[in-house]
C-alpha cells in the first residue's frame, strides 16, 4: 500500500508538471518612492502584448511600451498590493496574479540556518524558530522542504524525523507528530503563510534532494514553485539546493527566481553560464578557494557561505566581504557585524 501511495503521489505531481505558457514580472518589490517594479514576460520565446493590469490594486499600475510594471505615481502609504497581469500570446491569452510589495527587508545578510532555535526552546526548522529570526531581524530565515508520499510538503532538515520517512508516508501519518516544542511539522503553506506576514526577513528554501531518485526530486521542484506562485510569495523566497539539476529546473520554472547551489562542486564560471543567481558553498570549500569570492561577484553572482559557528571564520569571511553567512549562530553574527 505505501508503494502504492508514493507512486500514485508522484504521478500526481508530474501530471501537473506540463507547464501552460505563464506571466513573469522580472521583480516583486520596490525600494521608496521608484515606480518601477520589473519586467513583463511570457514564458518561452513568446511575445506578451495588449498587457492589462487589474485585480484589488491594479488600477495603482500600468505598462510601459517596453513592457514595464510601474506605479502611475509615487506610491502610497500602503506596502502591499494584490495585482492580476494578463497578456497575449499567440497560444492565446495568459493571466497571473502577482503580489508588489515595499521591500523592507533587512540587509545584514545573516541567515538563520534552519530558523533562529540554538539560544531558545524553538525547535529546529518550526515556525517558532521561523519566528525567531524574524525577531532578531536576520535577512533570511533558511529551512528545508520534503514530499510525502501524498506530495504534500513538509518542513524538516533529514528525511525522517522521530523513526518516520517524510517520503514513504501519508500527511495523516506525518500530522500527528509533535516537535520537541510542541508544534507539529509544518507544512509549506503554513510556513510561507507564516513568513509572509512581515517584510523584514527572507524565507531560504532548500528543496531537499530527494532519497528516491532524481524524478522525485524534479516532481518536489515542480510541486515547491507551484506553492510558492500559488501563494504569490516570490517576493519573499529564494532557493537554495544540493542537486544542480535542481537548481537548473528552478530557473527553467521561474526564470527571475533567485536560485544558489550549495553543494560546491561548479565554478563560479559554471553557476553564471547556467543563470543561476548565486554560490552557497561550505565554508572549508570557500577558504581552500577564496578567489571564488571575487571571481563570483564580478560574474554577478552572489556569495553566501555555510554553516558558520565560528567567530574567527565569522570575522575572516566578513573581511572578505562575501554577501551573506549563513549560521546557527545568528545572534553572534549580529553582535560582531554590529561592532564593524
Amino acid at each position: 500500500m505505501k508503494k502504492f501511495v508514493v507512486l500514485a503521489g508522484l504521478l500526481s505531481v508530474l501530471a501537473g508538471s506540463v507547464q501552460a505558457q505563464q506571466v513573469y514580472l522580472s521583480n516583486y518589490t520596490y525600494e521608496g518612492n521608484n515606480t518601477t517594479i520589473g519586467k513583463v514576460s511570457a514564458s518561452g520565446s513568446s511575445s506578451l502584448t495588449n498587457i492589462k493590469v487589474s485585480g484589488p490594486q491594479g488600477n495603482l499600475f500600468r505598462v510601459t511600451k517596453n513592457n514595464e510594471l510601474v506605479f502611475k505615481k509615487k506610491p502610497g502609504s500602503e506596502t502591499s498590493y494584490e495585482i492580476q497581469i494578463e497578456g497575449q500570446t499567440s497560444a492565446g491569452k495568459i493571466t497571473q496574479h502577482f503580489l508588489i510589495i515595499k521591500d523592507t527587508f533587512h540587509k545584514n545578510g545573516v541567515i538563520a540556518h534552519r530558523g533562529a532555535w540554538k539560544h531558545t526552546e524553538a525547535s529546529q526548522n518550526s515556525l517558532a524558530s521561523l519566528n525567531g529570526a524574524v525577531k532578531l531581524n536576520c535577512y533570511g530565515a533558511e529551512f528545508d522542504v520534503h514530499m510525502s508520499a501524498d506530495s504534500a510538503l513538509f518542513i524538516n532538515h533529514d528525511p525522517h524525523i522521530q523513526g518516520v520517512t517524510i517520503e514513504k508516508s501519508t500527511t495523516d501519518e506525518l500530522s500527528v507528530i509533535k516537535l520537541s516544542n510542541g508544534e507539529k511539522i509544518p507544512t509549506l503553506e503554513e510556513y510561507l503563510k507564516a513568513g509572509m506576514k512581515q517584510k523584514g526577513t527572507k524565507l531560504i528554501l532548500e528543496i531537499k534532494t530527494s532519497t528516491m531518485g532524481k524524478e522525485r526530486s524534479m516532481a518536489l521542484t515542480q510541486r515547491v514553485i507551484n506553492k510558492v506562485w500559488e501563494m504569490k510569495a516570490q517576493a519573499w523566497v529564494e532557493y537554495i539546493a544540493f542537486d544542480y539539476d535542481v537548481c537548473k529546473k528552478v530557473r527553467a520554472l521561474d526564470p527571475f527566481a533567485k536560485v544558489a547551489y550549495l553543494m560546491g562542486d561548479q565554478t563560479p564560471q559554471q553557476l553564471a553560464g547556467d543563470e543561476l543567481s548565486g554560490l552557497d558553498y561550505h565554508f572549508k570549500i570557500i577558504q581552500s578557494k577564496e578567489n571564488y569570492i571575487t571571481e563570483a561577484q564580478k560574474l554577478g553572482l552572489t556569495v553566501n557561505v555555510w554553516t558558520v559557528n565560528d567567530p574567527a571564520v565569522m570575522q575572516w569571511l566578513l573581511e572578505r566581504k562575501v554577501d551573506f553567512i549563513t549560521t546557527d549562530e545568528p545572534e553572534q553574527l549580529l553582535e560582531i557585524k554590529s561592532k564593524k
